[in-house]
């Protein structure tokens, strides 16, 4: 289990620990909704056909490849992570499929992409945000990268409102998140999904350090009942 302070060496490693069995456990969790929320981040990040477009934190890629649908063959996707791990799986994931997608996989850091600025057309952020070291200068550099008047959508976690909701969230992490990942010894990479959701800005803190870094507009969407948002940012 990850401890304060975090290092970006501590969450790496964690990442290649849980890679051979992230994309199932996120199935499982998730009942499968987490295919949803991505399209819906597609969506709020406003990416169209030949499209340049950045997936930061890109895991094992699964939200990569649905953008790279969205832009089609005219357009690129470029997934960077710095887990060789997950990237590795993105890879071979890519190359199961009957149809070529645009994407480049590059092991990089959020905290400092290997692009120049004003670069993409759109971008997004799986499950990244919450995990990064430094949360003002990944927004930093997303802000960086974009095109003016581009977007960005970054899904994760969320603080619900309604103590209700809170709960249940809770309950749920401790309950069936930790036990689950259990079966596959993984109990300590998993629980450190709870302390890193207290860690995480709430959606207004959200939306004031991305406005710190100069976004022009910035909204938060709570989905799944407020567990989860969407932060949608345009340069």
């Amino acid at each position: 289990m990850i401890t304060d302070p975090v290092t970006s060496d501590s969450v790496r490693a964690l990442f290649d620990r849980i890679a051979p069995v992230y994309d199932q456990l996120n199935n499982w969790l998730s009942l499968g909704q987490h295919r949803i929320w991505k399209r819906m981040a597609v969506k709020w990040s406003a990416a169209n056909p030949g499209d340049t477009c950045l997936d930061v934190c890109c895991g094992s890629g699964d939200l990569a490849q649905l953008l790279a649908e969205q832009v089609g063959k005219t357009g690129h996707v470029y997934g960077v992570d710095f887990s060789p791990e997950q990237l590795a799986i993105a890879r071979q994931r890519m190359q199961n499929r009957f149809t070529e997608l645009p994407i480049t996989w590059i092991e990089g850091d959020a905290l400092n992409l290997p692009f120049p600025e004003q670069f993409f057309d759109a971008a997004t952020m799986g499950y990244g945000l919450r995990n990064v070291t430094d949360i003002p200068r990944a927004l930093q550099e997303i802000h960086r990268i974009l095109k003016p008047g581009s977007k960005a959508a970054i899904l994760d976690f969320n603080h619900p409102d309604s103590p209700q909701v809170r709960a249940f969230q809770q309950w749920y992490l401790g309950t069936i998140v930790v036990p689950t990942a259990k079966q596959f010894g993984l109990t300590k990479e998993y629980a450190y999904i709870a302390p890193s959701l207290d860690r995480f800005p709430t959606r207004s803190q959200q939306i004031t350090l991305a406005q710190q870094v100069g976004f022009s507009a910035v909204t938060h969407y709570p989905i799944a009942g407020g567990t989860m948002g969407v932060l949608v940012l345009t340069r």
